[in-house]
């Protein structure tokens, strides 16, 4: 993680509600592309968490008294997106909803994480609370997201064999 921990609560709130409407974005965008091909139970499961994703916004928005989001560097995270995006090339046409809270879970794992050493490096108490406070509700999520696993069934061997596979010509 970068050394750049925000300095006022103000700054941290605005980093961490970025990440929210990236991670909210990208599960959008990853059930748009499973309706496209067809895979409907995946597509609603990404759905959801754009869902999840947006109230958590809408909570940092409201505890914040923001009408509007206010300008945010780029999170200081793993990667080069924010920690809770899912990379789109772990994403698979055929993937199972198994396969999708698996993704969801390691976001939100990374969310926790960060928001863990941002609360351990915090100079500022209030940025310290803050984090403290997102870890614990990334925490919550996290939870959820193992309920959900339980209840789905793992994919089979050769889940991404499709007999008929797209074909590319050039």
């Amino acid at each position: 993680m970068s050394t750049d921990v925000p300095q006022t609560l103000e700054a941290f709130m605005a980093q961490a509600l970025a990440m929210e409407f990236e991670a909210m974005q990208r599960y959008a965008d990853l059930a748009d592309a499973m309706e496209m091909h067809n895979n409907r139970d995946v597509a609603e499961l990404f759905r959801r968490m754009s869902l999840i994703e947006n109230k958590h916004a809408a909570k940092i928005m409201a505890e914040m008294g923001w009408k509007e989001p206010p300008p945010a560097a780029a999170p200081a995270c793993e990667g080069f997106e924010a920690a809770e995006t899912i990379a789109l090339d772990d994403v698979h046409y055929l993937m199972r909803p198994w396969h999708a809270l698996q993704l969801a879970l390691r976001a939100e794992q990374r969310a926790e994480r960060f928001f863990a050493r941002l609360a351990q490096a915090a100079n500022v108490e209030s940025v310290r609370q803050a984090a403290l406070e997102l870890r614990q509700e990334e925490h919550e999520h996290v939870e959820l997201i193992r309920v959900w696993l339980a209840k789905v069934p793992q994919p089979e061997p050769d889940w991404a064999h499709d007999p008929d596979p797209p074909r590319y010509n050039d």
